[in-house]
């Protein structure tokens, strides 16, 4: 405490952010990643396990294809990680993506079938 009756800002606590805040910052990053590109299927979804300072993410997609694959996750992995920092200052030293469903522009979505 100062002599002014102020508790400094060490002595005051720290905030914890709760993991399911930190799993619908990683989401909401995914579909904002994804928003500039045509998809289909389901939104995409997050897990965080979360260390002391420090998130480790999953976040599962369905794609359109054909497409740049490898460009979609580096897009995700780089905004999940940047809006995880910004949002719940965390280091965020993995963002896994897995790819969960591959939507082709060449069916329509009553022939989830293999194509030829």
């Amino acid at each position: 405490m100062t002599a002014s009756g102020r508790i400094e800002a060490a002595e005051r606590g720290a905030t914890r952010i709760a993991d399911r805040v930190v799993v619908k910052i990683a989401a909401q990053a995914a579909r904002e990643a994804l928003d500039r590109i045509p998809q289909g299927g389901a939104p995409p979804h997050a897990t965080v396990t979360v260390h002391q300072e420090s998130a480790r993410v999953r976040v599962s997609l369905e794609l359109g294809y054909p497409g740049d694959i490898g460009r979609q996750c580096g897009a995700v992995r780089h905004r999940v990680a940047e809006r995880v920092r910004a949002l719940a200052g965390m280091e965020v030293p993995e963002v896994a993506v897995q790819i969960e469903r591959l939507h082709s522009a060449h069916t329509g979505a009553a022939d989830p079938g293999r194509i030829r």
